[in-house]
Formats: structure tokens, sequence, C-alpha cells
């Protein structure tokens, strides 16, 4: 398999399993609706593990833009594979989205907000602060970076890795995640966001443009801040 392929399908079963909790959780009639916000947190952190149990021998599992950004600064990955990888990893969280709205099909008109079916999507904030907002991602994403790349360093068990990279996502959402649903991932949520605006979701409103640049731009940032951090310490 080659590590386009693998990125597109490890993002892609990312989001299908992140976005099946939310749908889940926030569509009317679905068995698992009002589990809460822990639920969403540990289900995005083992879709995580999952992912990355997947696909981690053919690509390294980044499945997260953020994630390779972070890598490339280090120097531990090529910056010519960066493209190839965002490319892969907007595909495949775009395609997983489109598989959460068809398997939550009699779900969507049965809900009649339509804040929440975008939610199921992609991320938004619970106060809107656009400066603030952005300094959540910002932060979020650091401690992402950072925990990866310190994950990375320490030996553990063979095969923990992923478990411990999906316990760091989980404590993430808990700890740093109530502000703005730490989409800490742009094509995590551009994506699903993307597919949102093209899908015939019932009832659906607004996909929320002019929130969208945050969840990728203050992502992105955090990679490099997380980045430029760790350098600091090694």
């Amino acid at each position: 398999m080659s590590p386009y392929l693998g990125e597109f399908l490890g993002t892609l079963l990312l989001t299908l399993l992140g976005d099946g909790v939310v749908a889940g959780i926030l569509l009317k009639q679905s068995k698992s609706e009002n589990a809460g916000w822990l639920a969403i947190t540990v289900g995005w952190g083992l879709a995580v593990s999952m992912a990355i149990y997947a696909v981690g021998q053919y690509s390294g599992a980044h499945i997260n833009p953020a994630v390779t950004l972070g890598l490339a600064v280090t120097g531990t990955f090529p910056w010519e594979q960066v493209a190839g990888y965002f490319a892969a990893q907007f595909a495949g969280a775009f395609t997983g989205a489109i598989l959460v709205w068809i398997h939550y099909l009699p779900h969507w008109s049965k809900t009649p907000d339509p804040a929440l079916k975008l939610a199921v999507f992609c991320t938004g904030p619970a106060i809107r602060s656009p400066g603030n907002n952005f300094i959540s991602e910002v932060i979020g994403t650091m401690i992402l970076v950072m925990g990866v790349l310190f994950i990375g360093a320490n030996r553990f068990t063979e095969g923990l890795n992923p478990l411990a990279i999906g316990a760091l996502v989980t404590v993430i959402g808990i700890g740093l995640g109530g502000t703005t649903g730490f989409a800490i991932n742009p094509a995590r949520d551009l994506g699903p966001r993307l597919a949102h605006a093209v899908l015939p979701v019932s009832g659906k409103g607004s996909s929320d443009w002019s929130y969208a640049w945050i969840p990728v731009a203050g992502p992105l940032t955090g990679a490099v801040v997380g980045a430029g951090f760790y350098l600091l310490i090694f």
C-alpha cells in the first residue's frame, strides 16, 4: 500500500468513527442520543488509535495535516511528501463524512436543529470569539504535536503507542476541547464541512464558512509552535 493511500484510508476511518460517535449522540432517535461530551472525547480518542493501528505500517498514520507539518518542521518527515499527505488526508476526511451521512440517513430528517447536524460534520465554538477560538486551537494542537513527539521518543511495549496517542487526544478533548470542540486537525474539520455543504442533508443550514478558517489555521499554527518547543527542549 502506498503511504498516500494509507493516509487516505486512515483519515477516512478516523472521520467515520469520530463523526459517527458525534452523530449517534446528537441526532434524534439514535440509541446513543445524549450520551454526552465524555463519550465524544473517548470515542474520538479510540478512533485515532484504531486508525493508527490500521495504517501505521504503511504511512506512519499521521491522519492529520498538523501532525504531518509538525514532523516536517522537526526534520523527521520529508517536506516533499507534505502536500501529498495533506491531499490524501483531506480526501479521506471528506469521504468518511459521506459515509457517516449514509449510515445515519434516516436520522437527519428526525433532527430539527440544523446546528446539531452541522456539529456532526465539523467543529464550532461554544462562545464565538475568533481570537480566543484561534488561540484554543493553537494550544490544543501544540499539546497534540508535542505529545506525539514525546510518545515517539519513549520506548513502550510494542503496539502500545497508538493507545497512548488515543489517550492523549481524549485528555485534550476533556481538558481543552470545551471551547471549540477541539478540531486539532484541519482535515477532520474542513473535509467534513465541505461534505456538509455539498450533500443533500435533510434540513441542513449554513456550513458556517466564516468560522472555517479557525480549525484550519489554528491547528497548523499550533503544530509549528509545538514542533518548535520540542526542538528547543531536545
